[in-house]
């Protein structure tokens, strides 16, 4: 009896272990597709992101550079140079030569057939110039050990932390939210002007007009005291105070709302109200001459 009760508890355990093995799973495979499923989502978030960057950067007149060619190694050399793995060899003499039959010559001995003459050791007519010092077999054995590097004598490195995902993901979505909403103010400040950005544009054009005309009457001005010690006729005076300043007026007043009041995104035609510019222009000038005159004539 006891070792059916045993047999049953171990059957019940291997199906407990059995579902819970099975629940794991089926909870590792769900997390799989939630996690390819942000993939998917932040792919085409950012594909949009990108676009729309690239259709700002069109806008102001900025291009993205395009990208170099993969795969290319930079040379140090000029074009059509062979690389060399060291010095070349005195002239006449092979740099890398046929094995030495045995029987000839020993290891790293001079000699027919090893293609080593004795370089500058074997010279004739040099002064000051001795052979190589040769080592023997026994001094070779007593030579002092090279150090070994860690990696080089097979000893595995540190390893890497392991990187979850979700929280990848995680990062990856927020530095997205933070992508849009610097692109929202980026948007916000592209669509307004860069003259008097915070300025109504009816305000904005009365400003522009006005100052046009201030500059107008100024203009007017001199040419009244001109007029006075008989440099410009008053004829002249009549025709430039009428027509010709007011004119001019108008005319530098439309092309700078035209240039500068337009935002960069957004409306492509900035308004610019030319009633509003017909009557500050045409109407400024007469008015401060008959306001000069006035002042004259009562100071007299």
């Amino acid at each position: 009896m006891s070792t059916f009760d045993e047999y049953a508890a171990l059957v019940r355990h291997l199906s407990t272990q059995q579902r819970a093995s099975e629940q794991g799973v089926a909870a590792d495979e769900q997390r799989r597709r939630d996690l390819g499923a942000t993939v998917e989502y932040l792919d085409r978030r950012l594909l949009a992101q990108g676009q729309r960057l690239d259709q700002l950067g069109r806008t102001i007149g900025v291009t993205s550079p395009p990208p170099g060619p993969s795969g290319t190694a930079p040379t140090s050399g000029p074009p059509g140079s062979m690389p060399t793995s060291g010095p070349p060899g005195p002239p006449g003499v092979p740099t890398s030569g046929p094995p030495a039959p045995s029987g000839h010559a020993g290891a790293g001995g001079s000699g027919p057939g090893t293609g080593w003459d004795g370089g500058a050791a074997a010279a004739p007519g040099r002064s000051g110039v001795g052979a190589y010092p040769q080592v023997s077999v026994g001094e070779a054995e007593r030579a002092l050990p090279v150090a070994v590097s860690a990696t080089a004598a097979g000893v595995p490195g540190q390893r890497a932390g392991e990187v979850d995902a979700a929280t990848e993901l995680e990062m990856a979505r927020r530095w997205a939210d933070e992508a849009d909403r610097y692109a929202q103010q980026t948007e916000v400040l592209a669509q307004q002007p860069a003259l008097l950005p915070t300025w109504s544009p009816m305000a904005r054009a009365f400003a522009v007009y006005l100052a046009f005309a201030a500059v107008s009457v100024l203009i007017m001005l001199v040419m009244v005291l001109a007029s006075g010690v008989g440099v410009v006729g008053g004829w002249t005076l009549f025709s430039w105070m009428c027509a010709g300043l007011p004119a001019a007026s108008l005319i530098g007043g439309w092309l700078v709302l035209g240039r500068w009041g337009r935002p960069a995104v957004g409306a492509m035609t900035a308004p610019r109200y030319p009633v509003i510019g017909f009557l500050l222009c045409f109407l400024a000038v007469p008015l401060a001459y008959c306001g000069y005159l006035i002042l004259i004539r009562t100071l007299r």
